[in-house]
């Protein structure tokens, strides 16, 4: 079970997820969240991450003057693709920058899984999050599940992360129903909007990989 805390921005919260064992520490780089992290704060995080854990950088619809600049900087493993990418754009980010890349599809219904299938194809990754609903300004992290149900028994051709609403009370059941080997939390772990709760990322991590 690999679990990917998300939205981390200060020394201790990256300690906290590394000392729980996450296999992946996200970092935010979309100004409107209240997670965002400056370049030069993500530098200085990454460079405490030990070898073996993966730093994800989250953009949100970035151009390749912001991913060149964030890349020149800040030592990355991966990038997640959290906007309204095209299949195109993520193929042409994958082949330009040379990282392996997740690519986040929002859910809310039978209709929007097509989409991944789609994403499939041109993506090292998914990531499978709640779609937030119109006038939300965040397109992830606002503490909403869908359908566990939608995407039970489904197989993907590449690793898939389960994300969305998770949080340490609830995430057994959603690795139980649909059969995820992969997750990601980031407001379920939090106190308030942006600070992390160090003893609930424990809790997570520990649900988590106790429901393997």
């Amino acid at each position: 079970m690999h679990v990917k805390i998300c939205g981390l921005s200060t020394p201790e919260s990256v300690a906290a997820a590394v000392d729980a064992g996450a296999r992946y520490v996200g970092f935010v780089f979309f100004p409107k969240s209240p997670r965002n992290v400056s370049i030069e704060q993500a530098r200085e995080l990454a460079l405490d991450v030990p070898a073996g854990v993966a730093k994800v950088a989250l953009v949100v619809n970035a151009d390749d003057a912001m991913l060149e600049a964030l890349l020149e900087t800040v030592p990355v493993d991966m990038l997640q693709l959290h906007g309204s990418e095209t299949p195109e754009r993520v193929a042409e980010i994958r082949s330009r920058f040379g990282l392996p890349v997740m690519k986040a599809v929002g859910v809310a219904s039978a209709e929007d899984l097509p989409a991944l299938d789609t994403y499939a194809e041109v993506a090292d990754q998914l990531l499978l999050d709640a779609k937030a609903p119109k006038g939300y300004e965040l397109p992830g992290g606002n503490g909403l599940s869908f359908d566990w149900r939608l995407i039970a028994g489904r197989e993907f051709p590449v690793p898939w992360v389960l994300a969305g609403g998770l949080d340490p009370q609830n995430v057994a059941e959603a690795i139980r129903l649909t059969g995820a080997r992969q997750v990601d939390v980031s407001s379920g772990v939090e106190r308030a909007p942006g600070v992390k709760d160090l003893d609930r990322i424990a809790a997570f991590v520990e649900a988590a990989k106790g429901a393997e």
